[in-house]
């Protein structure tokens, strides 16, 4: 089976959405900021692990792709996280413990077209 391109319909890929201000604003490290990334991303594929398209995801273990992208604060986050709920968009928001700070999200791996548009005013975390 022919691996399919980034631009591919159908492209299975997980988004992770990280607040940029833990780095920007609030001086985390990016060490922290990163494993903050790792742990939503596990914990999404963890919760929708029977889901075909997870099980997709994982068979193409040398080509899966992810997405990083910033968001500028916890409201934003907390906004995107209703506004995927809303849509019926699987995912996983990271809440840090102990001190209960919303720090990122990550979607179950699905295919790109179908949520990009609730995407599309985030961009690359940088």
């Amino acid at each position: 089976m022919a691996a399919t391109g980034a631009g591919s319909p159908g492209r299975l890929v997980q988004y992770v959405v990280v607040r940029t201000d833990l780095v920007h604003q609030l001086s985390w490290p990016l060490g922290a900021v990163i494993t903050q990334a790792c742990h939503a991303a596990t914990a999404a594929i963890h919760l929708h692990y029977g889901d075909p398209e997870t099980q997709q995801y994982l068979e193409e273990l040398d080509s899966m792709h992810k997405v990083v992208l910033g968001a500028p604060d916890e409201a934003a986050l907390s906004n995107l996280a209703e506004t995927l709920t809303k849509a019926g968009v699987a995912h996983k928001l990271w809440i840090e413990q102990p001190e209960n700070v919303p720090t990122c999200l990550a979607l179950k791996p699905c295919a790109k077209e179908t949520v990009q548009p609730l995407l599309r005013k985030f961009k690359l975390f940088k």
